[in-house]
């Protein structure tokens, strides 16, 4: 299997790069490269390059990179996923399964029933760690580009900024009539949101309304939070995206 690793910064054709000391030694000690090893490196804005070890050390690592190409591995469907956070590893299995999946855009939410509660210093924390996560799950995938990972916000504060131009606006919601799939392709993007443990509030499901969100249905039974986002993830995917 081919190794590959995503490098922040920009790449450039023929160029040689020095890596830091943790992958340094997370190549060297972990997996156990050498010189002349190949691997892939991406930086997360849509091509990747070929490249090569030609120095390695304890605390350093140089690769030399070939031309880069794509790799084809992008979804042409654009998916925002609004996550009510959940606790701890339940919220990163949601990052790391949606990024696989090819979601293009996370906005994790702050909601009446979620028992997460963060401040600004430990959003922007858990933002910074998510992220992470998701450049692991783009390492793993075969995906090129990193998708947007937005800070923590009050659900309230975000239906005041949400992105305008989308082309389904839907809000998971047990016993909803409207199935998922009887949902028209939507032609730019798709915006989907998700509660959290304790789903949404009465509240919030009427201030969904008033934003044009449309109540739909998964099927009979009640998912957890993790397993609804992935099983809407794939659903989307084989509906309109590259699943299909």
């Amino acid at each position: 299997m081919n190794t590959r690793l995503f490098v922040s910064g920009a790449l450039i054709n023929g160029s040689e790069i020095e890596l830091d000391a943790d992958r340094a030694r997370y190549l060297g000690k972990v997996l156990r490269m050498r010189v002349g090893d190949a691997l892939t490196i991406f930086n997360g804005e849509g091509p990747e390059w070929p490249a090569h070890i030609t120095h390695i050390s304890k605390n350093s690592l140089t690769l030399a990179l070939g031309e880069n190409a794509h790799a084809g591995t992008e979804s042409a469907l654009k998916i925002h996923l609004v996550q009510g956070i959940s606790r701890g590893e339940r919220m990163d299995f949601v990052v790391q399964k949606a990024t696989e999946l090819g979601v293009k855009r996370i906005t994790p939410i702050l909601t009446e029933y979620g028992v997460v509660k963060l401040n600004p210093d430990r959003a922007e924390k858990r933002r910074e760690h998510w992220q992470k996560i998701a450049s692991s799950a783009c390492e793993q995938s075969g995906r090129t580009r990193l998708p947007l990972i937005d800070t923590p916000v009050p659900l309230k504060n975000w239906f005041g900024s949400k992105p305008e131009n989308v082309g389904a606006e839907l809000i998971l919601a047990p016993g909803a009539t409207t199935s998922l799939a009887s949902i028209a392709a939507p032609e730019t993007k798709v915006c989907v949101m998700i509660g959290p443990e304790g789903g949404f509030s009465i509240s919030e499901y009427a201030d969904a309304e008033v934003s044009g969100f449309n109540a739909v249905s998964l099927g009979p039974r009640i998912m957890r939070t993790e397993s609804a986002a992935i099983a809407t993830m794939a659903v989307l995917q084989s509906l309109w995206g590259d699943l299909r």
